[in-house]
């Protein structure tokens, strides 16, 4: 009996190490590897890139070294080489500083959880982007803005106490290059910049810094007047110009490494300058002033919008490229990839090509706001890709990105949703990478395929943020989504009293004629605000990429597309085509499972069921909706809608844009 207990507890005990859940995310490396490892600096940054190499590499001998290569001098001090010597029996992995060794510490792992070939190496890395950043749109009572993962990771009622998941995501963010993160959302609370906040922000910071991972704050503009201390926040009045000196001040004493700050000003009901006849510059330069002696950056956003005009997507050029070269050296604009607000596909902002004079920093949005949060799939390396083809990051020195890390175990909601944070930070290192190649890393890493299996799964998310578009909004659609949560569709919504622009119908202007918005030079002329060779392209409807087409024009409900089919056809064809794309995600997934611990595979498999149900979703509301305008028959060859437009219309899922709607909600309510 002793013996059958025994055996039943090693299985037990053998079970619960097996198990998988997700916690690990990519750093599923081994721990017991016991590699010989040298190293004779004695800083934390340089121990941890040893420790990590000791519990996990099993290769040769490995030597970390700090140098003053003439080579590696002429790169930022974050770069690093990594080659074999004597004959490949030793790995020499060097850099100018104690970070860029943890880097390169990362990079050897990697190329062991890949199965690269290590014997002849001779790498020199360096990253395109100085700065490297997520954006928390964390709030200070754990509610995560746009979260779709549980709850915020920061504890403020329990700090200065600390959570293991703190160590844990510095250590997740190092290994992938990301080095800097702002802790709370850019709808700031003015609360942030206490004294009590700011002593826990100083524990966070401590725990990251040895990770090479400085802090940002996001900040109130208004933030003197709110807490009361002074009675304006206008930016050229002295008593708030001396507020945010001393404030700067007293953080820098906390937190000497501080990043600095991150502003939504005038955007959405928060203050700004402009609350106080001021500029967008005046304001950024402003804290700009105060940071620059302890060489910090203010990161002011480009997101603003208002009935200032017919169309909604030239507002930010129109606000901020007239005060192009105004701004001062450490302040960088940050503008989202696109000129609306992360939709499934947008034409890239005209800001990246026509701010010449002023430091620019991309705002790309991990967390899958319009794309199906934690439920779908969505590999956005793609879409991210297809940015970098346009905007060259060369002419760059930083990239933000909106986070999805949250309490769940898994910390994304949807275990692939872990590859779009590894995909942002390998994306901000390197932006030539291929999806292709992101993909596959991080499958290698996240679970132990076989070839074909790896090959199954990596075309699954190259295909995956292509099927989105198709069954959400394809052809340049934009902005249809329901009411109060981006989740599901709404074309037909319409409430009263609110703001045009906040109306689907205002996006879609589905009529009799056509379908689309007119951007042309005979429209709203936004193409007017892209260079002349983008612009005379996007102008004509018969040279348009399909892609953008009804971003750039109201199309006819017969013109006939490049495709050669009709509008109303092509419509048909995508949201099909988007439908069965998730069918046969799901099919992928089934023939992957002995290659997937029980847990994970359960957890996707439900997931991409419920995929396929709101793509049918998407379809059909849209293409029913759509019709009602068109008259037009579905084409024989796709699938007809199973649900009727009136029960659609019914729809209500009653959750908030902080939250991912459960399967089991989705269920009562479809």
């Amino acid at each position: 009996m002793k013996r059958l207990l025994l055996t039943l507890f090693s299985f037990c005990i053998l079970q619960g190490a097996l198990a998988e859940d997700g916690s690990r995310l990519w750093l599923r490396q081994a721990t017991d590897a016991q590699a010989t490892v040298t190293c004779k600096l004695t800083s934390e940054t340089a121990q941890i890139a040893q420790a990590e190499l000791e519990q996990a590499w099993k290769g040769v001998p490995v030597v970390l070294k700090k140098t003053k290569d003439k080579d590696l001098r002429k790169l930022p001090a974050s770069s690093y080489r990594i080659r074999a010597i004597e004959e490949g029996k030793q790995i020499e992995i060097s850099s100018l500083s104690d970070v860029g060794l943890l880097y390169g510490a990362y990079h050897l792992l990697r190329l062991q959880a890949t199965n690269a070939d290590v014997q002849s190496l001779d790498i020199t890395e360096s990253p395109a982007f100085d700065k490297r950043i997520l954006n928390h749109w964390d709030n200070l009572d754990r509610r995560v803005e746009r979260g779709y993962a549980g709850f915020s990771l920061w504890n403020w009622e329990e700090l200065p106490a600390l959570s293991p998941r703190y160590k844990e995501y510095a250590r997740a963010n190092a290994s992938i290059g990301i080095n800097g993160t702002v802790l709370n959302n850019v709808n700031a609370s003015p609360k942030m910049l206490t004294t009590e906040y700011l002593e826990k922000v100083k524990v966070l910071a401590d725990v990251f810094r040895p990770y090479g991972i400085q802090v940002y704050l996001s900040v109130n503009f208004a933030t003197p007047m709110a807490l009361g201390e002074v009675e304006t926040a206008d930016p050229l009045n002295k008593e708030v110009v001396k507020w945010w000196k001393n404030k700067v001040k007293e953080i820098y004493q906390l937190i000497p490494d501080f990043g600095g700050f991150l502003v939504k000003a005038n955007s959405e009901g928060q203050p700004g300058p402009c609350d106080f006849g001021r500029t967008h510059a005046e304001g950024a330069n402003m804290l700009a002033d105060a940071l620059k002696p302890y060489k910090g950056i203010v990161m002011w956003r480009a997101f603003v919008y208002s009935p200032s005009d017919a169309d909604r997507a030239k507002q930010a050029y129109l606000e901020f490229q007239p005060l192009d070269g105004q701004f001062r050296s450490n302040v960088i604009i940050q503008v989202k990839n696109g000129p609306i607000d992360f939709q499934p596909r947008e034409p890239y902002s005209p800001l990246f090509t026509s701010m010449k004079q002023t430091p620019l920093m991309p705002e790309l949005q991990i967390t899958q706001e319009y794309l199906g949060h934690s439920n779908h799939l969505a590999f956005l390396a793609p879409m991210w890709e297809e940015f970098f083809d346009l905007v060259e990051p060369n002419t760059m020195n930083a990239i933000a990105g909106v986070t999805n890390i949250g309490t769940d175990t898994n910390w994304c909601g949807h275990h692939f949703g872990q590859a779009n944070w590894y995909a942002f930070g390998r994306l901000a290192w390197e932006p030539t990478l291929t999806s292709d190649v992101i993909a596959k890393e991080w499958l290698q890493q996240t679970f132990d395929l076989k070839e074909s299996s790896l090959t199954i799964l990596s075309k699954m998310m190259l295909y995956s943020h292509e099927a989105v578009v198709d069954y959400m909004m394809p052809l340049g659609l934009h902005h249809i989504f329901a009411w109060g949560h981006h989740y599901g569709p709404e074309p037909w919504c319409a409430i009263p009293g609110a703001r045009a622009d906040w109306m689907p119908s205002y996006y879609h202007n589905a009529d009799e004629k056509g379908l689309g918005f007119d951007r042309s030079s005979t429209g709203s002329n936004a193409v007017a605000q892209y260079p002349e060779e983008l612009c005379k392209l996007y102008d004509n409807i018969d040279t348009c990429p399909e892609k953008y087409i009804l971003w750039f024009h109201h199309v006819p409900w017969q013109h006939k597309l490049q495709s050669g089919r009709t509008l109303w056809e092509a419509l048909c064809y995508h949201y099909d085509r988007g439908v069965q794309l998730t069918r046969d995600f799901q099919k992928a997934w089934d023939n992957v499972k002995e290659d997937i611990d029980a847990e994970r595979f359960a957890d996707v498999q439900t997931k991409l069921i419920a995929q396929t149900r709101d793509a049918i979703w998407w379809k059909d509301a849209c293409l029913l909706y759509f019709q009602t305008f068109s008259k037009l028959p579905f084409p024989k060859d796709y699938e007809r809608p199973i649900h009727e437009l009136d029960d659609l219309k019914k729809v209500q899922l009653g959750i908030t844009n902080e939250e991912c709607p459960t399967i089991e909600l989705l269920n009562k309510n479809r």
